[in-house]
């Protein structure tokens, strides 16, 4: 019996990812596959790995124990920038590890391990897609707040707000272990891409 994992993604708080689940679940049952682990999180595909707490702990998992598969409800899923997405891929594929994406019905590895050529190249195309898609939604939306702006309409947060310690503390958890740890402010802006300005912020409030 196989032994696979499953991992599923929404881009917000409102929305749910039980139906990935539960059509993943039903697919691993009916190919006869043991699900060892699910991993699911609610964050926007844009973020970068480092950022993806659940399919960090996905790589983290399959570095670590032996598995065959990873099933995904569809690419997006795992991530819409192109460059992740393919790394994700990548990580995997060298772990031996293959990843199938129901919506699609691709494996990026054959049954005897090799890598399958058809796929890596479609999905590869997939996640370009993928990554224009959010590009357009970007200047979309970019366009849509000019106009608003340009009527006389404010965006952001209202004045006078600001986040609180422990919602500090929340959001930015990796960033603050890393301080913790005595790394610089420009190499934890490299790992995790929040600004200098934000991690001086957040200096002062371990200190």
């Amino acid at each position: 019996m196989k032994k696979v994992c499953i991992y599923a993604r929404v881009s917000t708080q409102g929305q749910d990812y039980q139906r990935q689940l539960s059509e993943l679940r039903e697919y691993a049952s009916r190919m006869n596959y043991e699900v060892v682990r699910e991993f699911s999180e609610k964050i926007s595909g844009a973020k970068s790995v480092t950022e993806r707490q659940a399919l960090t702990e996905l790589l983290d998992y399959a570095a670590a124990n032996r598995i065959d598969k990873v099933l995904v409800y569809e690419c997006s899923r795992i991530s819409r920038r192109a460059i992740d997405f393919l790394q994700v891929i990548e990580q995997l594929t060298q772990m031996k590890v293959s990843v199938y994406i129901l919506q699609n019905g691709l494996e990026t590895l054959m049954a005897d391990g090799s890598v399958n050529p058809i796929a890596q190249l479609v999905l590869g195309i997939i996640g370009q897609f993928n990554s224009m898609e959010r590009s357009l939604i970007r200047s979309r939306m970019s366009s849509g707040y000019q106009h608003f702006r340009s009527n006389g309409g404010k965006v952001g947060r209202k004045e006078g707000y600001k986040k609180s310690n422990e919602q500090m503390k929340e959001q930015y958890s990796k960033e603050l272990s890393l301080l913790k740890k005595g790394l610089s402010l420009r190499n934890i802006q490299a790992i995790t891409g929040t600004s200098v300005n934000t991690l001086r912020k957040l200096k002062v409030i371990i200190s």
